[in-house]
This record gives structure tokens, sequence and C-alpha cells, in this order.
């Protein structure tokens, strides 16, 4: 088993994997009890609308991983089949569901794609490129959904957060969450799509500053896989954008939409626009979670932010359902799907007598 190999198993030791699921339903289990409400349960009218919003939850998941499966492929330009693509995703929010939201899986989507015999160079731009599609939705649908329902109920009372040694309620961390992905989002537009050769020597001449010398190698290393992406995705139809941007576009809306279907499995009406509204604002919170996948923040925040629509008693037990839909089959599909993975793209790299050879962290391609 080689170096590399053995760096991107370690992502998935048992502890890695069985320490989100333990947060997750140690917080479930504990706002479960903790409102129990024997009435709400045995008030439950089991109807045939019921059963139909559950089974429309779970279609929601079969169109956002079909949705991610459609956009590797347009951003491989086909490279990667159905099925391959299917073990690409799978594996990707396998690894975002053992690490913290705040750092995501994208170091092991890099090692991922290029196992695929995708070039590190477009492996690094397809991996930033997603990321770029992902932040470009929530900053078109934020502003869409806040003139729909209006700033008035958008945000809730409940909850602060400590940002810079400074105390924010949800409007506020939710203004510097969006703030933060906007300049992002510039940042990566002007590097790839206008200027890469500039963006790095303004990297560079910035970590030239004494306190952020030690990271210049780094910002170095960023500006070049900025170039490397630039040049991998200059000259794309307006027609690859399009599709691309479909495929992101599915895929977020059918992940927001298994909440506001297993509410309506329970309780018929509701403003399903705040609803939806409102989980843009979470995603802010989730996004910052220091916690694998976002466990135990993940069924706090849902109770905060989405318990005024459900009756009182039953938030937890949606809370869990929503996280045994939306999180945990990644987990457990991830530690079906690495082994036969990994044995695939090894095997099939190497020759009869011969040593598999795999790139290293470090031999990427560089720009001229």
């Amino acid at each position: 088993m080689d170096h590399q190999q053995k760096k991107v198993l370690s992502y998935f030791r048992f502890r890695k994997i069985i320490i989100p699921i333990l947060l997750g339903l140690g917080v479930a289990t504990f706002m479960f009890v903790r409102s129990f409400d024997r009435e709400a349960f045995t008030g439950i009218n089991w109807v045939w609308q019921s059963y139909f919003f559950i089974f429309m939850a779970l279609l929601m998941m079969v169109v956002r991983d079909v949705g991610y499966m459609y956009r590797i492929r347009v951003l491989t330009d086909g490279q990667i089949s159905w099925r391959r693509s299917f073990d690409v995703i799978m594996l990707w929010e396998f690894a975002s569901a053992i690490t913290p939201s705040i750092i995501g899986g994208s170091a092991i989507a890099l090692y991922i794609v290029n196992k695929e015999g995708v070039s590190m160079g477009r492996t690094t731009a397809i991996v930033l490129i997603t990321a770029f599609l992902d932040e470009l939705f929530y900053i078109l649908m934020v502003p869409i959904f806040i003139i729909i329902v209006g700033t008035q109920y958008l945000f809730t009372t409940e909850g602060e957060y400590i940002f810079f040694n400074t105390k924010f309620g949800t409007q506020g961390i939710f203004i510097i969450g969006y703030l933060f992905i906007l300049v992002l989002t510039s940042i990566i537009i002007y590097g790839v799509f206008l200027n890469p050769r500039g963006f790095k020597m303004i990297l560079l001449t910035v970590f030239k500053l004494p306190f952020l010398r030690k990271w210049r190698k780094k910002a170095a290393e960023t500006g070049n896989e900025i170039i490397i992406t630039s040049r991998e995705m200059k000259g794309k139809p307006v027609i690859f954008w399009i599709k691309a941007f479909a495929g992101t576009f599915f895929s977020w809306t059918g992940r927001f939409l298994v909440v506001n279907f297993l509410i309506l499995a329970f309780v018929s009406g509701g403003d399903q626009f705040l609803i939806f509204a409102r989980q843009l604002v979470m995603w802010v919170i989730l996004l910052i979670s220091p916690t694998p996948g976002g466990s135990g923040v993940a069924e706090f925040v849902f109770s905060g932010f989405l318990g005024e629509f459900i009756p009182q008693g039953l938030t937890p037990a949606l809370s869990l359902m929503w996280r045994i839909i939306s999180y945990y089959p990644y987990l457990f599909i991830g530690v079906i799907v690495l082994p036969h993975w990994l044995k695939r793209v090894y095997s099939k790299s190497k020759k009869p007598g011969q040593i598999i050879s795999v790139p290293s962290e470090n031999n990427t391609e560089k720009p001229v």
C-alpha cells in the first residue's frame, strides 16, 4: 500500500466514522427525551399524504445525488462514466460527512477524482469550480428568497454565536457568512476568469508581510492552482456552464426540499417558501460547524430554525428523521463503496510484476 493510499485511508478510520454518528444520535436523543410529548405522537394522523411526502423526501435525495453526478460528468467532459461518478460522489459525500463542515471533503475529493484517470491539473480545476458553483447558487438564491419572504420572519431570535470574540445573533452571523461567501466568490471570479497571473502576484505580495511570510509557499501553490483552473476552464462554451449550474441547482434544491417534504408529511400547509429560506440561513451556521458533518450542531439548529413549523414534541423526531435521510446514508454507503473503489482504481493501474506508481501530493502540474 503506497503512502498516498495510506493517507487517504487514515481519513476513513473507524473512530472518524463513529464520532459523528455518536454526536448526532446523542444530541437527537437528548432533545427527544427533553421535549417528549406522548400526545403529539399519538395525535399523528398517518394518511396516504404522509407516506407520499416521505417518499418525496427520499426522492429529493436521489435528485441531489444525480445532480452532483451529472455535474461531475459535465466538468470532466464525460470522462467519468455514470457508474464511476456514483462512486466519486458517494466517497466525496462520505469524506464531507466525517470531516468538520468548515474543512469539508475537498482535499480527499482531489485524490478521488485524480484516481479516476483525470489529470491533477484538471482535477484541481474541477474541485475549485464545484465550490464556485455551490457558492454561486447560494449567492443567487438568498436575494430571491428575501424578496419572496422578506426579512421580518426569516431570522430567529434563538442562538448566539461567537465570532472574533463578539456575540452575534442569527441575522448577524448570516450577514457575516453571506458577505464572506460573496467576497470569496468574487476572488475566484477574478482569479479564474479575469486575471489569474495577476491574482497570484497579489497573493505573493500580500504574503510578503512578516506575519504572513511563513504561509507564502502555500499562497504560491494556491496561485498556481488558480492559473491551472483558468487554463482548464478557458474557452468553455456557455452551454457547458449552463449544464454545470443546472446540476448544481437541482442538487441544492433537492437537498433543501427534503426538509419541506418531511414537514409536509406531518403538517398540512405552512409557508414552504419561508421553510426553504430558513434553510439558507441554517446552511451558513452549519458551514462553520466544528463537528464532523455538522453532527450535533445540525440537530440543534434544525429545532431552533424550523421548530415553529412543526407540532410541539415532534421537532426532535423530525430532526432525527431528516439526518437519517440526508446524512447517515453517506456514512454507510461510503463504507461499502470505499474498499471496492480502492481495489478498482489501483488494480486498473497495476501491470503484472509492476509496482503501482501513484502521483505524490506535490506532483501537480505547474503553470508555465
